[in-house]
Order: structure tokens, then sequence, then C-alpha cells
């Protein structure tokens, strides 16, 4: 059965389900960054968003995290990794989701 414009949470991925047979599948990947992003990171940042396959970045700056939602049909933890210090952020290890 297919449903049109629904979203199916599981963890911390999303399946979204839209009309006609496409589907892509959210990845949340989690990042901890050195230095704060300054002014021309986050404009960047806001630019990487317009990438094919990129969803949302939000930055946790207690945490000193940041956290990327992305179409896994289309990138890999990796190629957000390299999109994230392309754009300036310090990214050091990935962080395990729970």
């Amino acid at each position: 059965m297919l449903y049109s414009g629904c979203v199916l949470r599981s963890g911390t991925s999303n399946l979204i389900i839209q009309k006609g047979f496409h589907t892509m599948t959210y990845l949340d990947v989690v990042f901890r960054y050195g230095a704060a992003p300054g002014e021309n990171e986050l404009r960047a940042i806001d630019s990487m968003r317009e990438v094919y396959g990129v969803r949302r970045v939000l930055f946790n700056q207690k945490e000193q995290t940041v956290r990327v939602e992305f179409d896994a049909s289309r990138l890999n933890q990796d190629a957000v990794a390299r999109l994230l210090r392309q754009a300036g952020i310090d990214v050091r290890e990935p962080l395990a989701l729970a």
C-alpha cells in the first residue's frame, strides 16, 4: 500500500513516502566539533543546506555537537563530514546515537 505524504519515524531515521513510488530515507548523524562556528561558517552551512539531500543542520553549543539530517540514498556520513569541513566547521569524531 502506498501512502501519500506520510512520514514514518523509527529511531533516528525517517522514511518519507511521497506520492508515486519515490522514497527517501532520512538519517541523522552527530559530530563533535572543536572551534565554535562563526558568522562565515554559519553562512556556508546555510548554503550547504541547498545541496540536495541535506535536510536540517542543528548546532548544540553546550555539547559542541552538530546534528545533520540527510537523505541516505544520496549521501553517507563521510560525505556529510566533508560538506561540514568545506563549510569551515572543525568536525571531529562522529557520536553514536542512542
